[in-house]
């Protein structure tokens, strides 16, 4: 099993997203985004109205939330409690924007989670992806969830292979992962939590938790600060 790419290594508690009980049936975090759509409809029928404004037939807005007039949201959709839909954000649906999370402007977001303190500000496109707790998505920073042929995505580390069965996949993000402005996520990249990329990378397969990545072939290891 590639331990490093499950649900338990890349997120430290689980209470961190409303959706809690749909990755903890799963191995991997990506298994959970086959079941979101019927996830989010269901959860939706459960939310305190006293906390959450359902709007049309499959969009809930907790009241606490922030949604600009030009924003475009279309559902199955549940933004939590403090978070922020800026001006011009477009979420297309099939997506949880999680608890003081930001998507602005002129962020496109589709058929992904989003956990509590998630900030993808400016000009992001997040498609198919898990954003880990406090993740962080540089300006210009995108996702990309379909290879050119369309073939079934695959994991890799060195000669580590694991098959997702799914096309279409953009990343799953660790928590607290910082991604640098105007990189590109290749469909299927795993960054461990912790990690740093750096701007106008282009990244692929697996990166290591608590790493700083400069290029595919310079990876170093965060270096922890003597306790005083």
């Amino acid at each position: 099993m590639f331990e490093q790419a499950t649900t338990k290594a890349l997120f430290g508690d689980l209470d961190k997203t409303i959706a809690k009980p749909l990755l903890e049936k799963t191995t991997y975090p990506w298994e959970a985004l086959d079941g979101l759509r019927d996830f989010i409809l269901e959860l939706g029928k459960t939310l305190p109205e006293n906390s959450y404004d359902k709007i049309g037939e499959d969009i809930w807005i907790a009241k606490s939330a922030t949604v600009a007039p030009s924003a475009s949201i279309t559902g199955p959709l549940i933004v939590c409690e403090d978070a922020e839909i800026r001006h011009c954000a477009f979420i297309r649906g099939v997506a949880i924007v999680g608890r003081g999370a930001v998507v602005g402007n002129s962020t496109e977001l589709k058929g992904s989670l989003l956990f509590d303190g998630v900030q993808t500000p400016h000009y992001n496109y997040v498609g198919d992806s898990i954003l880990g707790y406090r993740a962080h998505m540089g300006a210009g920073a995108i996702t990309s969830n379909l290879k050119s042929d369309k073939s079934i995505i695959w994991l890799c580390s060195g000669e580590e292979k694991l098959c997702t069965n799914r096309k279409k996949l953009g990343a799953i993000l660790g928590d607290d992962v910082e991604v640098g402005c105007n990189s590109v996520l290749n469909p299927g990249t795993v960054i461990g939590r912790g990690t740093n990329i750096y701007p106008v990378s282009m990244v692929r397969g697996y990166v290591p938790e608590n790493s700083i990545y400069k290029s595919k072939d310079d990876i170093v290891k965060k270096q922890q600060s003597a306790s005083v």
